[in-house]
């Protein structure tokens, strides 16, 4: 796997701990092992020089249409990239709070991208089938790549992990790759 480190970035897209009766984020077996690649990955990329985007729910209580449908979930002021990830340490690091599914979705992402010179986006995080899903949609509409790391990513909501990396393959021609493949292209 070929990955040119000067035109692209990292998407971690809600690798959160939360406070309070958040009904979505809570820690799993699964859980930790998203956390853990997404750590190496986001760990190999800082070393690379790639810029990391922290992807994150911030919603708004009694007015995001999401948390009628999930419940309490990622709201603003009680959740944040979960701390193992050190988001905003790096010198290349950037948070966008996100109110829907897709990271592009209202947010000032896909300009943060272009101004980056950014043409493919390496993607971490959860849910697979839903938020992961919704950003990598929205990234090819837009033209980039785009590479999922698989054991970086899960799927706990709708659907299956499986259908979901098929789904990215078939529908964005997104590379699927391990965590540790991609700290080997990088390094």
């Amino acid at each position: 796997m070929n990955i040119d480190v000067k035109n692209t970035a990292v998407l971690v897209i809600d690798v959160l701990v939360t406070e309070g009766d958040d009904t979505l984020y809570n820690p799993s077996p699964d859980e930790e092992r998203v956390v853990r690649n997404s750590v190496r990955v986001v760990d190999a990329a800082r070393a690379a020089g790639m810029p990391v985007v922290f992807c994150d729910d911030a919603h708004i209580l009694g007015v995001d249409k999401e948390l009628e449908l999930w419940g309490e979930h990622g709201v603003a002021g009680k959740a944040v990239p979960n701390p193992a990830l050190k988001a905003g340490s790096g010198s290349r690091d950037f948070i966008i709070e996100k109110r829907r599914y897709s990271a592009f979705f209202g947010t000032s992402l896909d300009l943060l991208l272009r101004e980056l010179g950014i043409k493919t986006v390496i993607a971490v995080g959860e849910d697979t089938n839903i938020c992961v899903l919704h950003t990598l949609a929205d990234a090819y509409y837009r033209g980039y790549e785009s590479v999922v790391v698989e054991d970086a990513t899960r799927t706990f909501l709708c659907g299956t992990q499986e259908a979901g990396i098929e789904h990215f393959r078939k529908c964005y021609g997104s590379a699927i790759v391990s965590a540790q493949a991609f700290v080997e292209a990088v390094s």
